[in-house]
């Protein structure tokens, strides 16, 4: 009996002696199974019916709504999307459109809203508490306002008004931040131009931001949305002429707007023309072409005479190529640049009001300009002899000039000229 169980004594011991041995492993080290992290399954639904529940408990005051979230429990981080859609549209939408979703809705969102400020500016004041408490929401804010800008189409027109209203509203107040850029870009999708719809919200946001606000303010929500240097892009394509934009926003009582524009305009116009003049005077083109390069501008643009005077003289200046020290030799080169190109300044030099602002202008940048400062009785004798002005235009800015820069000193170092101007009118 003995025999016969030795074996299995014998089995035993060997096998806990094996068990006893740990496996090998990398480095000699136990390698430990990690728990992974289970991320709770996405509920939006759940937020949303718990939020609109929210406004329905408290009957759409928002003073309780606000206070009621903040106490709350829910997952803002995780649903800040779905929470602005609650806020706007009254419920959660359905992904990828501003269609409700199955769920709870309530009355008290901002398309519920009457189409006026004083309706709106409630919900607008409500967001600025929430994202005072929680400014990680913006980005939400972001989005859920950007899909609605970009989904006008689908909202009825009054709507639309109440989404114009909120957005000038919210750069009104300086809604924490919002970026104009992601806000407003999105608006110029060639679809919702081409309907007018972008033309009829834009018109709303100006005509609303503007009551509070300068234009110079709403100038610079344009530029930092990138969309104040054509409002053109505004109109659809058959439209799109200066004359439009003038009617339209002259008719929508927006005449700061359009002086605003005509400004932009007129600017480029006269940038456009200088470009065009200062390629022509380094290639060294005809007098006779730059002539009539510069009629056609002003026909096209119809700039004022006065603006082309002063272009002229800026051009002709800037073709110089200055000596640093030798003032002599500059001397000599802006009186060689008025005697090679004085057919040109008599062409538009046409009266004894432009006669005088040229030599205001040359006034100006000899008094800024500290190497011209001493030729500026040498340039107007030249001007002079080369009929661009007359006798009474130099007479009448030394008796009655109104420019003050550097007059004093002008007047006095232009005495001898003009003591020879009266002397040789006396003798006649």
């Amino acid at each position: 009996m003995l025999f016969v169980r030795l074996p299995l004594l014998n089995d035993l011991f060997f096998a806990l002696n094996d068990s006893s041995k740990e496996k090998p492993t990398l480095g000699g080290t136990r390698i430990k199974t990690r728990k992974r992290n289970i991320a709770a399954p996405l509920d939006p639904a759940a937020f949303a019916d718990a939020v609109v529940q929210i406004y329905l408990d408290n009957a759409g005051d928002l003073e309780l709504v606000a206070k009621n979230l903040e106490s709350s429990d829910l997952n803002f981080s995780r649903y800040g999307d779905t929470f602005f859609e609650v806020v706007f549209i009254g419920g959660r939408t359905q992904p990828g459109t501003i269609k409700l979703d199955e769920g709870e809705r309530h009355p008290y969102s901002v398309i519920e809203c009457e189409p006026i400020r004083e309706a709106i500016l409630p919900s607008v004041i409500y967001v600025q508490k929430i994202l005072r408490r929680r400014p990680f929401l913006i980005k939400n804010l972001e989005n859920v306002m950007r899909k609605m800008l970009q989904s006008l189409e689908l909202f009825e027109e009054n709507e639309r008004i109440k989404l114009s209203i909120f957005t000038a509203l919210a750069f009104s107040q300086k809604l924490s931040g919002l970026p104009p850029e992601t806000v407003l870009q999105p608006l110029l999708k060639d679809n919702l131009v081409a309907k007018g719809l972008v033309l009829s919200f834009i018109t709303d946001f100006f005509r609303e931001y503007l009551i509070d606000n300068s234009i110079d303010d709403l100038i610079s929500i344009l530029k930092r949305g990138k969309m104040e240097d054509d409002l053109l892009e505004f109109f659809p394509s058959t439209k799109r002429t200066p004359e439009a934009v003038s009617e339209h926003f002259t008719k929508a009582g927006l005449l700061p707007l359009v002086e605003y524009n005509d400004k932009k305009i007129f600017e480029v116009r006269l940038k456009e023309m200088k470009t065009t003049l200062t390629t022509q005077l380094a290639e060294e083109v005809a007098i006779s072409e730059v002539i009539e390069t510069v009629k056609q501008h002003v026909k096209d643009a119809k700039l004022p005479d006065i603006e082309v005077v002063r272009i002229l003289w800026d051009v002709l200046m800037d073709a110089i190529q200055w000596s640093g020290k030798n003032q002599q030799q500059n001397a000599n080169f802006a009186l060689r640049q008025v005697k090679k190109w004085a057919e040109l300044l008599n062409t538009f030099c046409t009266t004894g009001k432009l006669e005088l602002e040229l030599m205001y202008k040359v006034q100006v940048q000899c008094y800024e300009d500290a190497k011209l400062m001493k030729l500026f009785p040498e340039i107007v004798r030249s001007l002079y002899e080369q009929d661009v002005l007359a006798e009474d235009t130099i007479l009448h800015w030394f008796r009655k000039g109104t420019n003050l820069k550097g007059r004093q000193n002008f007047v006095k170092s232009l005495e001898p000229f003009v003591k020879w101007l009266e002397e040789a009118e006396e003798e006649e």
